[in-house]
């Protein structure tokens, strides 16, 4: 098996410089979502899929997660197209916001992802900067000069799905998109298997397959086999029945529907996305069932309760998803009964595992009878077992393999399985997002890496959350926040006692401690850093970097809380400055006696020389500095009440952004005695 060292494979004496096609992706390669694979030929560059995925718990304030699309902007003149194999949000979610960065000439998919992706478009307000066209199984479509693309029909978790078959210059590839081999199709719709055996026969050079469940033996159920589970669940329950389930899921939805139509009962539907997916089907003709089976959720609740189906968002344990918000008492519609059967029809994605569960306990303390696990037989996959893609494997024949998403435990699994069908382990490619698959008809290696990450992007979907602002969230959430309003006269001396206030910090240190120790640390900066700070102009009041005084006491009163209390919560300095001649505050008769060396060379005391800007270098982080030195008013109690007043707004308010310690504070810090 192969590694991802970057060595050749195959004909290892293939010239490097003979025209290649390249694969690369940029998301879903150990990981679950965010699907986004970028194939390229000379100076054709073609996407397949651009998906999101979900944040995990410590990503605070995020509320998708999509790839780093820095090579796509980079290149954006080269994409000639865009192929979407189906409808799921870790497939298509992305798009929308990439729109907004780089125009796509042609996105070409089926209805139903294409009618999913005309909402989010709008939304988003980017129809105008692509063209969708539908496609049906076994259309064949050209993108740019290079590239032939046959889309043939799969089975999935989600109706109108596909595999795909990219005829280039060196080879056809094979690309499966998610898939199982579902022989009783929901829809009738059955895996046309004969044009990948059509493929494997002709020759296919390379197969990029799906590896979610390579860990798993055996076949993957069909969907109708969970029918008869939710039948008896549905038949059984002696209240209102409550189903949660992914809303793309359309043939787990219309079997729910079917059900509830057997079985006498009305349904209600919670959820924007549910509501949204439903419409889509129906209008699409994915999904049928009689409008008088539906009623709005405002009057389900006068229907009686073995009467009553309500199907809702929420299976992943989303926080803002309508069955959390029930679990949590925050529904404004709907509340838990104690005769109420609440269904979980899907598995919890990696990563979600605890929400799900922190919501079923939260809806089994309220009475209510909770069916989950896959003992149930409630739920099935859409990605298929080893027996399934050892099925691809055999129908395809491919002369290279590179197993796609999946964590790394899955993509190792599946190229083991690959072995075990004939595919020599120098055949295959084991690679992560942005590594770079080159293939010739007679090798493949890996090239180069891309840029590849994630953007974080919040509930906006507009604003990107960066690392420096992630590093902050999480620093609140662990240490919490500490502020800081010191009162300094443009003449450099401290002019009333500092003011220290806690938000979510724990310490065993007193506030008086706190109040001494900031002291100190404003004392140390005006002794030997004022002069690198301050600079006289000639005019009356001399020019002070006071967004540098606040970052020195800042990273000072950091270093000093991780060194005597181990702990690093953010800390925000703000300066009420006074004008010159103010009198200065004397400082706590009890005070420690700092013992720390003053600096030496340029950066020293008060008579330091300057450097060759006459001040410090500027920090990118900006401060408000509350008030101005021209028009302070003299430090009196009464205005240091007033600037006192100012910290808890500014808390919220002040953007603040992490920077690291200068090298010679660093180094004078190492060398000073403790406090």
């Amino acid at each position: 098996m192969t590694s991802s060292n970057g060595s050749n494979h195959g004909a290892r004496s293939s010239n490097p410089s003979q025209p290649h096609l390249r694969v690369i992706p940029l998301g879903g390669l150990h990981e679950i979502g965010k699907n986004t694979c970028v194939f390229e030929y000379g100076d054709d560059l073609m996407l397949v899929d651009a998906g999101l995925a979900f944040p995990s718990d410590g990503m605070h304030g995020v509320n998708v997660v999509m790839p780093d699309t820095s090579y796509l902007k980079e290149n954006q003149k080269r994409i000639r197209g865009m192929i979407v194999t189906h409808g799921h949000e870790d497939h298509i979610g992305g798009i929308a916001h990439h729109l907004k960065n780089f125009n796509i000439p042609v996105i070409h998919g089926p209805r139903l992802a294409l009618a999913m992706l005309t909402g989010k478009m709008e939304e988003a307000g980017v129809m105008d900067r692509t063209i969708l066209q539908t496609v049906a199984p076994r259309d064949v479509v050209k993108v740019g000069q290079h590239f032939s693309v046959e889309f043939i029909r799969n089975t999935h978790s989600m109706a109108d799905s596909f595999s795909l078959a990219i005829t280039t210059p060196v080879g056809t590839v094979i690309f499966t998109g998610d898939f199982k081999f579902d022989h009783t199709p929901v829809d009738g719709e059955t895996f046309d298997m004969a044009r990948l055996a059509h493929y494997g026969e002709q020759g296919v050079l390379c197969l990029f397959s799906d590896s979610t469940n390579a860990e798993v033996p055996g076949f993957c159920p069909p969907e109708r086999s969970v029918f008869p589970c939710l039948d008896r669940h549905i038949s059984q329950a002696e209240g209102r029945v409550i189903i949660t389930t992914f809303a793309s899921s359309i043939h787990r939805v219309s079997m729910i529907l079917e059900l509830a139509l057997k079985n006498g009962r009305k349904v209600g539907l919670l959820g924007r996305s549910m509501l949204n997916v439903i419409a889509k089907a129906r209008e699409l003709g994915y999904m049928r069932a009689p409008d008088d089976l539906f009623v709005p959720i405002k009057q389900i609740r006068d229907l009686p309760d073995r009467e009553t189906l309500l199907l809702m968002t929420g299976s992943q344990g989303e926080p803002l998803a309508a069955l959390s918000r029930i679990s949590r008492g925050e529904h404004p519609q709907v509340q838990v009964k104690n005769t109420d059967t609440i269904i979980f029809s899907a598995s919890p994605i990696p990563g979600n595992t605890i929400s799900v569960v922190n919501t079923i306990d939260r809806l089994m303390m309220q009475g209510a009878k909770v069916v989950y696990g896959k003992g149930e037989g409630i739920h099935v996959s859409g990605h298929g077992f080893q027996e399934d893609q050892k099925l691809m494997l055999a129908l395809t024949k491919p002369k290279y393999f590179v197993p796609v998403h999946g964590e790394h435990r899955m993509l190792v699994a599946h190229s083991k399985t690959a072995q075990s069908m004939g595919v020599p382990a120098d055949n295959i490619l084991i690679i992560d997002n942005g590594d770079v698959v080159q293939l010739t008809a007679d090798s493949i290696r890996k090239g180069d890496p891309v840029k590849a990450g994630i953007e974080l992007l919040d509930a906006s979907r507009n604003g990107i959350v960066d690392a420096r602002v992630l590093k902050e969230r999480q620093q609140l959430a662990e240490d919490g926040v500490i502020t800081l309003l010191a009162v300094i006269s443009i003449d450099g001396v401290m002019a009333a006692p500092p003011r220290v206030n806690l938000r979510g910090v724990v310490t065993t240190a007193d506030a008086r401690k706190l109040s001494m120790w900031a002291e100190r640390e404003i004392g140390w900066v005006l002794e030997n850093r004022w002069n690198q700070l301050c600079r006289n102009t000639g005019g009356k009041a001399p020019d002070v970097d006071w967004v540098g005084v606040q970052r020195e006491v800042e990273v000072g009163l950091q270093r000093r809380l991780r060194r005597e209390l181990q702990v690093e919560p953010l800390i925000i300095c703000l300066v009420q400055p006074a004008p010159a001649g103010t009198p200065a505050y004397k400082g706590r008769a009890d005070a420690e006696p700092d013992s720390r060396p003053a600096p030496r060379g340029r950066g020293g005391g008060r008579d330091a020389a300057r450097d060759e800007r006459g001040r410090a270098p500027a920090p990118q982080r900006q401060l408000a500095v509350v008030g101005a030195p021209a028009t302070a008013a003299p430090a009196s109690a009464s205005a240091t009440a007033t600037a006192t007043a100012v910290v808890a707004a500014a808390v919220s308010a002040a953007p603040v952004e992490l920077e690291p310690e200068p090298a010679g504070r660093t180094r004078r810090r190492r060398s000073a005695a403790a406090g």
